[in-house]
């Protein structure tokens, strides 16, 4: 299959530069975007600790934390919103590296990737109120839950962005056996591997560490996994 020549260092990196502008001016539009939404934005995310924390709402404690909060949640929404165009841009920085076969494999995966990343955010958001639930249920009846909006909006960002982004995994196993680099007996013979790598990264990216959230984060991890073994076997055969 051909491949396109090779291009000089600098051509790269202006070619890089290029697709790095598109990707954060599609982001820039996208947090003016989830600016203007920013009210519905903070429902949306808050509506968990609603249900779970129904007494107390939450605060902020500077002065300037207020607009740093819905600062925050713009970019997230940006970013979220953005993410089709900048991993597209990823793909096409990527695509002149490889043959026409695996571009025909690839462009498939990159819209699998955006479905991927964003199937987990909405599993992490339904699994959101459960992690909360279960970690302010330890303060019983000795403590009173005050939690500040800064300290809770961070908490679900990074809760969300570590289920969208964790999802993406069964991809690069699927490219790699695309790419001829592993076969589905290989991944099969590797799934006591694959389970301690879950759980090990899930206990490091979680960002609460407490058992039902890595629960809640590696049983759909290894059912991805499971089912990119029979995928690779039926659709490449290797």
């Amino acid at each position: 299959m051909r491949q396109r020549a090779p291009q000089p260092v600098m051509a790269h990196l202006q070619e890089l530069r290029s697709r790095l502008i598109k990707a954060s001016l599609a982001v820039v539009v996208g947090a003016i975007v989830a600016f203007v939404f920013r009210n519905w934005i903070f429902d949306v995310l808050a509506r968990p600790y609603d249900r779970v924390v129904a007494d107390h709402d939450l605060a902020f404690f500077r002065p300037t934390e207020a607009f740093t909060i819905f600062m925050r949640l713009s970019l997230f929404g940006g970013f979220i919103l953005a993410s089709p165009v900048v991993i597209w841009q990823t793909w096409a920085f990527v695509s002149p590296a490889l043959t026409r076969r695996e571009r025909r494999v690839v462009i498939p995966i990159v819209g699998t990737l955006v479905i991927l990343f964003l199937g987990g955010i909405a599993f992490g958001y339904w699994s959101l109120d459960r992690g909360l639930q279960f970690l302010v249920g330890f303060g019983g009846d000795k403590l009173e839950p005050v939690i500040g909006g800064n300290d809770y909006l961070s908490f679900a960002i990074r809760f969300l962005l570590v289920f969208g982004i964790s999802f993406e995994f069964p991809v690069f196993v699927y490219a790699a056996a695309a790419m001829g680099l592993v076969g589905w007996r290989k991944l099969a013979a590797g799934r006591r591997w694959a389970v301690l790598a879950i759980v090990t990264i899930g206990a490091v990216l979680t960002p609460s560490g407490d058992p039902l959230t890595l629960l809640l984060l590696s049983v759909p991890l290894y059912v991805l996994y499971e089912a990119t073994i029979w995928l690779v076997r039926f659709t490449l055969r290797r």
